[in-house]
């Protein structure tokens, strides 16, 4: 059952011997399960690289890091925005800047604003659905309940007074200024008629927080109304109806 083969080069220096074993007729127990490990482990090694190729493709699917790291950056607090309240549930207890503008808006001009704003919304909100509900004051000239027609049939001279009524709070605001005080939270207020500004230091942050909440609130509730004005249907609260 074995041969063995002697090849000799011809100055006879290098010999090779080369044992080859003639396999039997019937192969034996132990070649069979010698065959049986090598198949399996050459499945398992085509199945590692399988899985490994079809990881390395999925790699390309998975999200750039450069792009969770800008979503960060842009969620940032600015310096000159930390302890400003208004930081409430409605925005998950986070600073809320999707847009990342707060690091070009410096933080008392936003503040300003937005509650100027949205103390103008409140008092338009008012505005806007008392002729509806209630009715319209006896006049001569506003007799329409769409606040729009009513922008066009309101008397100049009633436009002069509020130009001056308007001129005359921003008056008050800036002398307020002068002396030290402040129309937008965080010390003595300008105006305080009904003496109902708290003096302990948490619920002044709280009164100003309801105040930034009410505001926020009455920005969408105008921005609804403009929308139901012009697109009827448009919020389900409002019939085809509303004005």
């Amino acid at each position: 059952q074995r041969s063995e083969v002697v090849c000799a080069c011809r100055r006879g220096k290098l010999r090779q011997i080369h044992t080859a074993w003639r396999a039997p007729s019937s192969p034996t127990p132990l070649l069979q399960a010698f065959h049986a490990a090598h198949q399996l482990v050459t499945m398992k090694s085509f199945a590692v690289a399988l899985v490994a190729a079809l990881a390395g493709s999925a790699h390309g699917f998975a999200p750039a890091p450069s792009a969770a790291k800008a979503s960060a950056l842009r969620a940032e607090m600015p310096a000159d925005y930390e302890g400003l309240i208004g930081i409430s549930n409605e925005c998950g207890n986070k600073f809320f800047d999707p847009l990342g503008l707060a690091k070009y808006i410096p933080a008392k001009f936003a503040r300003e604003a937005e509650l100027s704003n949205g103390r103008s919304a409140m008092l338009a909100s008012v505005g806007w659905l008392w002729p509806q509900y209630f009715g319209t004051f006896d006049s001569t000239d506003v007799t329409s309940t769409d606040p729009f027609k009513a922008f066009v049939e309101a008397d100049p001279q009633w436009w002069a007074q509020f130009i001056i009524f308007c001129g005359t709070i921003e008056a008050i605001k800036y002398r307020g200024a002068l002396e030290g005080k402040s129309y937008t939270g965080g010390g003595e207020p300008v105006v305080d008629w009904m003496k109902s500004y708290p003096a302990e230091e948490d619920a002044r942050r709280e009164m100003e927080l309801r105040e930034l909440k009410n505001g926020r609130l009455a920005m969408i509730a105008v921005a609804s109304y403009v929308s139901a004005h012009f697109i009827p249907g448009s919020v389900p609260a409002f019939g085809p109806d509303f004005v």
